[in-house]
């Protein structure tokens, strides 16, 4: 299937011929008045219509699933906001900040752990007064050494306004690391040409692309043409990939993914656990699954090709490997987590 603009509404994808007609009128439509829908034509001429598995659609076509939302999830996850000091930045770690500098993506994922905050209606595009300020508090501390840009996608900005942001980095000498999180490569390939390229490199600073991919079958041959040109220039590239039910919960699926990364000059860094956003739990496996999961891929693919499986604690307690003794079962059912700081927690976490 072939599209020449992006998808933005169930309507849409009917006539796109992605959804049949009757979702126009049931619990679809009804999610995608509450969370945002893209598909760019990328993403669009991947899915196979008349495959009720098909795990790309499963990304980005809305589920009446996504209405049910569980007791353990919440808004806002992975605790951002407590971790926000101002506008645009999350300061989580010693070393390390994001920078959230636009809330908008060419695509939204139906498993987005920051979907009530992205989107046309989610927090937007930082104003120039509070990037302003988010540089100032980045400069102002000499132990931050990578920012990270996330969001939201940054690589929608234009090639001016990301050259301009690398621009005002660089003159902050104690950031050495500037990260970029992004799915462009895979969904709007033709994006990455050489002005926007040049634009993520700075005088003085190491630049990495984190590109965001789940199945082997996003790896397009204009997806990999994407990423040379990033790697051909010097820009380094990590991969994340988060665990999901019926889209990759298979360890020949993943074995094949993480290849393909590692084929194309990508290290394999992040095998994320599903967070707990609102209406995703039709994604999430167990933990106990996940590790039995990832467990299989020991031995059978190259030491090149193994990623960290993470977990993020819920409430803003950073990230855990889950194959560590940092996260232990318990007689409950549930895991007991330790974090870096050595608080411990419980997983799912306990609610009334």
């Amino acid at each position: 299937m072939t599209t020449a603009r992006t998808l933005r509404s169930v309507a849409e994808l009917v006539e796109a011929g992605l959804m049949p007609p009757e979702a126009q009128h049931a619990g679809a439509a009804k999610v995608g008045e509450r969370y945002a829908i893209a598909l760019t034509p990328a993403v669009a001429a991947l899915i196979e219509p008349d495959d009720p598995h098909d795990p790309i659609a499963r990304q980005f076509l809305p589920d009446p699933a996504e209405l049910l939302v569980r007791a353990e999830e919440r808004a806002d996850p992975i605790g951002d906001l407590a971790h926000s000091p101002v506008a645009g930045i999350v300061h989580r770690y010693p070393d390390r900040v994001l920078l959230k500098a636009v809330h908008v993506c060419p695509v939204y994922c139906r498993f987005c752990f920051r979907r009530e905050m992205v989107g046309p209606s989610g927090l937007g595009t930082l104003a120039p007064d509070e990037l302003d300020a988010a540089i100032a508090y980045v400069a102002a501390r000499p132990e931050i050494w990578e920012v990270i840009l996330t969001g939201g996608d940054p690589l929608v900005l234009s090639a001016r306004r990301l050259r301009d942001l690398m621009e005002r980095l660089a003159e902050i000498d104690h950031v050495k690391v500037v990260r970029f999180h992004t799915r462009v490569p895979v969904v709007e390939p033709d994006r990455i040409d050489a002005e926007l390229v040049d634009a993520l490199k700075a005088s003085g600073k190491t630049t990495y692309v984190a590109l965001h991919a789940n199945h082997p079958r996003e790896l397009t041959a204009q997806a990999r043409a994407a990423c040379a040109r990033l790697v051909d220039a010097g820009i380094a590239m990590i991969s994340q990939t988060v665990l999901l039910k019926g889209v990759n919960d298979d360890a020949g699926v993943l074995a094949e993914l993480m290849r393909a990364f590692v084929e194309n000059r990508i290290r394999p860094y992040y095998l994320h656990h599903p967070d707990l956003a609102p209406g995703t739990g039709h994604f999430r496996l167990g933990l106990a699954e996940g590790r039995a999961l990832v467990e299989q891929l020991r031995g059978r693919i190259s030491g090149l090709c193994q990623p960290t499986y993470i977990l993020d604690i819920p409430g803003g307690h950073g990230k855990v490997p889950v194959l560590s003794d940092a996260v232990r079962e318990s007689d409950d059912g549930c895991f007991r987590i330790r974090d870096f700081r050595g608080g411990e927690h419980s997983y799912p976490p306990r609610h009334d």
